[in-house]
């Protein structure tokens, strides 16, 4: 420091450069320092102001979009509740209908089964009644011939017999 005080003395009056590094750097340094202290506060002081400002507004738009974001995730959650919830109630009506559905069939199809039952069992006392009435007239039909089989084979060996069933007949229908 004195030889710094002690080159300012001797050239007094003249402006030049120190070349001598050590001397200068610190006196330099000091004066650079002074100067940014001086001017650059109030600059460095409204950055870094401005950048806190941005920073903090970044911030609050960052949890105004999170408060927003778990109102729509709440939101469509609640939405999802409720179409599971009518996809159950619908499944439950389907399957209701479903079964009321499958019960008005059975019932339908018991009808239909007892119907037919009705129908065959009437055509088989029809067919029976056909079949034992059919029976019956070839019976008679039968015995009938036989009969006069029997009778011709008898009047044709007696000839007395003959005349005496003519005239039971005759008789039998009020003639003499």
């Amino acid at each position: 420091m004195d030889a710094v005080i002690l080159m300012a003395t001797e050239e007094v009056g003249h402006f030049g450069l120190n070349t001598n590094l050590l001397e200068t750097n610190v006196i330099n340094l000091a004066i650079i320092i002074g100067v940014l202290v001086y001017f650059g506060r109030g600059l460095l002081g409204k950055t870094l102001g401005d950048r806190q400002q941005q920073i903090a507004t970044a911030i609050a738009e960052a949890e105004e979009r999170q408060r927003t974001a778990a109102a729509r995730l709440a939101q469509e959650q609640e939405k999802l509740a409720q179409a599971k919830e009518e996809a159950a109630r619908i499944r439950e009506e389907a399957l209701v209908r479903a079964k009321a559905a499958k019960e008005e069939l059975m019932a339908k199809a018991r009808q239909e089964i007892e119907r037919l039952k009705q129908t065959a069992s009437q055509d088989t006392s029809a067919a029976t009644e056909r079949a034992i009435t059919e029976i019956r007239e070839r019976i008679a039909a039968l015995a009938l011939a036989q009969a006069e089989q029997q009778l011709k084979e008898r009047l044709s060996h007696d000839a007395e017999l003959q005349r005496t069933l003519v005239d039971r007949s005759i008789a039998l229908l009020g003639g003499k």
